[in-house]
Order: C-alpha cells, then sequence, then structure tokens
C-alpha cells in the first residue's frame, strides 16, 4: 500500500503537529515495513529531526510536480495535490493536521484525517477572527468529508460529536506517544549538568509549554509564594505576549527569583529537565491531548494538571487535578507532595505504568486499523 501524507508540518514544523507527523509515520513505517510512506510538501527544508525518517527505504517527500504547483504551493496543498496523488497512485491519503485538500472527494481515494483540537471554538479569545474562520472552514470541512477522522483523545472525540454534529461511528480514537528519548530516564550526571547549565540551584516546578494565556502558567507562578521559600518555577517554552502578564505579577510580589523563563531549550534537554524537577504542572485550560504530561511521568516525574479537557485522561486516575482558578488548590496539592515522599512516588509510580498505553506499537496498530476501515468502507454521512 502507497500511504500519502500532508507532509508540511512534518518538513517545517519542530513543535506539536511536527512531532506527531514524524513520530506517526516513524512508528508506522517500522511496524508496517511492507508499505511505502509518501509526504507531500510544499517544498523541501533542512530539518535534522525528519532526516532520520528519510534515510528509511520505505519513507520519502514529494514535492508539487508541475511548475504551476510550485509557484504557487499554498494553492497545490488545498487543491493541486489532489491529482498529484492520483498521478503517484496512492492507496490512501492521510491529513495530519485538521486539514484535507478541498477537493480531495473527486479522487475517489480513501481518506483519514486526524484532528487534534477544537480550541479555537472552546477558547475563540485566544485567536484572531480571521484565524477562526479558517480553522473552523478547513477543520469542518475536512471533519464532514474525511472517510474516517481519527481523534487523538476521547476530548476530541467528544467536541468533534457536539461541535460538528460528526457520526460517532466515523470518529476512531488513537492515542499518541511521546518521543523515544522520554523512554530513558536519565542519568543523574546529565541531570547536574542541565541544571547547572541553566541555573537550577534549587528545587523546582517545572512546566513545559507555550507560554500563552490558555495554558495558564500564571497558576504556578502565584502559587509559587504558597511555597516554601527555596521552590522555583520554571517555565519552558516559545513566549507570547502573555509573558509581559506574567512578569507584571511578579514584579508585584517581588518574586523574580523565583521565577525563571527558559526559551529555545533544545529538545534533547527536557528529559533531564522534567527527570530533575520536583513536579511538573500543567494546569492548561483546554488541550487535545497534554504531551508534555506522558513526557513528565515517562522520566518518573509526578505531574499536576488542571481539570476540565484532556488532561486527567492523558495522565490517569492517579494523578492530582486541580481547578485551573484555584491557586489554593494547587498549592496544597504541592504540600501534599512535599510532606507526603509515600504519595510523590506512588503518584511518579502509577502514572508511569498507566501511560505505557501510549505505546508507538499501540500507536501504528490502532492507525493501521483506521487505514483498513477507511479502505473498507465509503464515507458515511
Amino acid at each position: 500500500m502507497r500511504i500519502g501524507y500532508d507532509g508540511k508540518r512534518a518538513v517545517f514544523n519542530n513543535t506539536g503537529l511536527g512531532n506527531y507527523s514524524r513520530l506517526l509515520v516513524d512508528v508506522l513505517s517500522d511496524t508496517y515495513p511492507e508499505h511505502e510512506y509518501i509526504l507531500f510538501s510544499p517544498r523541501l527544508q533542512s530539518n535534522p529531526r525528519l532526516e532520520p525518517l528519510l534515510k528509511k527505504p520505505n519513507v520519502s517527500v514529494e514535492i508539487p510536480d508541475t511548475a504551476i504547483g510550485r509557484a504557487a504551493s499554498s494553492i497545490w496543498r488545498i487543491q493541486g495535490i489532489t491529482s498529484q496523488l492520483s498521478r503517484s497512485k496512492i492507496d490512501l491519503a492521510h491529513g495530519l493536521s485538521g486539514e484535507l485538500p478541498l477537493n480531495i472527494s473527486t479522487s475517489n481515494i480513501p481518506t483519514v484525517v486526524t484532528i487534534h483540537d477544537l480550541i479555537f471554538r472552546k477558547f475563540p479569545e485566544c485567536y484572531s477572527a480571521i484565524d477562526r474562520e479558517i480553522y473552523d472552514y478547513k477543520f469542518r470541512n475536512a471533519a464532514v468529508n474525511a472517510t474516517r477522522v481519527l481523534a487523538i483523545s476521547e476530548c476530541t472525540k467528544r467536541d468533534l460529536i457536539n461541535e460538528y454534529d460528526i457520526n460517532p461511528e466515523r470518529i476512531d480514537v488513537v492515542y499518541q506517544g511521546c518521543h523515544a528519548q522520554f523512554k530513558r530516564t536519565p542519568t543523574q550526571e546529565e541531570i547536574d549538568s542541565v541544571k547547572t547549565r541553566y541555573g537550577l540551584d534549587r528545587p523546582y516546578i517545572l512546566s513545559v509549554g507555550t507560554v500563552e494565556r490558555r495554558k495558564n502558567q500564571i497558576m504556578p507562578v502565584r502559587g509559587v509564594r504558597g511555597l516554601p521559600d527555596d521552590f522555583d518555577v520554571v517555565l519552558v517554552g516559545r513566549h507570547t505576549s502573555y509573558v509581559k502578564e506574567i512578569q507584571q505579577y511578579i514584579r508585584q510580589y517581588n518574586i523574580a527569583d523565583r521565577v525563571k523563563f527558559l526559551d529555545n531549550v533544545p529538545f534533547a534537554d527536557l528529559p533531564a529537565l522534567y527527570a530533575g524537577a520536583f513536579c511538573s504542572s500543567y494546569t492548561s485550560r483546554y488541550e487535545g491531548f497534554g504531551i508534555p504530561v506522558i513526557e513528565s511521568l515517562a522520566v518518573g516525574t509526578p505531574v499536576i494538571v488542571a481539570t476540565g479537557s484532556c488532561l486527567e485522561e492523558a495522565g490517569g486516575p492517579d494523578i492530582p487535578a486541580v481547578d485551573p482558578d484555584d491557586v489554593e488548590e494547587w498549592v496544597n496539592t504541592v504540600k501534599e507532595l512535599v510532606n507526603y515522599p509515600n504519595a510523590h512516588r506512588k503518584i511518579a509510580t502509577k502514572g508511569k505504568a498507566y501511560i505505557n498505553r501510549f505505546s508507538d506499537l499501540n500507536m501504528a496498530t490502532d492507525t493501521m486499523d483506521v487505514y483498513q476501515k477507511a479502505l473498507d468502507s465509503s464515507p458515511i454521512s
């Protein structure tokens, strides 16, 4: 079977959607080496994270094969790619980031689309009006017209049903895992080296993710004032204008020495940063899944999450979950982990066992099952 993918994110992005795209193709190509996996991208770009994937004999990249497609790559991606998929004799097409070509139904190629989340509908204030319109149009069109819809969590499946009235019989939940680097516990030497490099000489609570209002990093920053004076909060992620709001709070309460911002952290440093933390905090108001939860638990570090979306689904029944607006509850939860080391160990141990379900093998086999359903059926309205 020749499987074609919308490969733009795999080629260009080094965060969430790019990581998902590369990971899925990687695990599928290992688990089912008899198939061919072709990433269709507007153009090629050097990307160290993609290069190992392209060394596999059954993985390749195709760029527009016409002059018009190369000159107008954005139009090619939403329409022109369909005829190229047919010329390339693709048996099944998979949109990895909530999109399918608008005219894909004219090709008779079975399709799958991955929908990660509908946050732009849940938190419209976090997006510009034009972005909301574009996302809504593309995601709705893809979800309505795909042969099968792949949701990354039960939370996203519920949103697809409630927001777009998608037939639940057409939606399959396939969980993703985290990068292989998190599946090995860092050595103490590696942890100490990373902590020294970033000036982390006291116990710290780690929060990983783009620093933006929806992810609610102000919560641990507010909460650190209620913790022992030797505890810090470390925020790792790309900055947005939300950083100014957090910095204003830091200045107001004179806690600059207890909050550290780390931007442009190499991906390879994350496992040791997680492993060196007392615990992680991921109190986002809404997520499609929450990979940082799995990353933290994978290296043995407990994590505190927020209620209200999928984060409890990602971390399991034993991780502590707090209201995203209840700072006192967050503080009391951290204090309980400090005062009761057995609770700290229990959350880490049970959480690590729970996330075994998010394995590469399960991701590959479950996705291939979705492909087979798409091949065996026509779209259900």
